[in-house]
């Protein structure tokens, strides 16, 4: 029964990653997105998949946490993405590139 809860807590968060990287994907704008949230949420991630290797308990939950840290890193990849275009849009003097780039640098 706790594995079952667990991974429903893991769907549970592991539902809304894919969404969020499929908003910021089409914003193409980094501005209101934050690496430190996404760093976080990354050693979470992380630290769970630890946890169930170091103690031994390989199950089919694992494959959640596997599953979700996909989702995770094709967040950091349109991280990445939207700030080198804000970055871009800022050099050629775009409105909205040089704002979303003071937006997304302070967080």
């Amino acid at each position: 029964m706790a594995e079952l809860l667990e991974a429903l807590m893991l769907v549970s968060f592991g539902l809304s990653w894919p969404l969020n990287a499929w908003k910021g994907y089409k914003a193409r704008t980094a501005a209101g997105s934050s690496w430190q949230f996404i760093a976080l949420i990354t050693f979470g991630y992380v630290a769970g998949i630890a946890a169930k290797l170091v103690s031994g308990s390989i199950t089919w939950v694992l494959a959640v946490y596997v599953l979700n840290m996909a989702a995770i890193l094709a967040n950091w990849a349109v991280y990445v993405r939207n700030r080198r275009l804000d970055a871009r849009a800022a050099r050629a003097g775009g409105c909205a590139g040089s704002s979303a780039s003071a937006v997304s640098s302070r967080g």
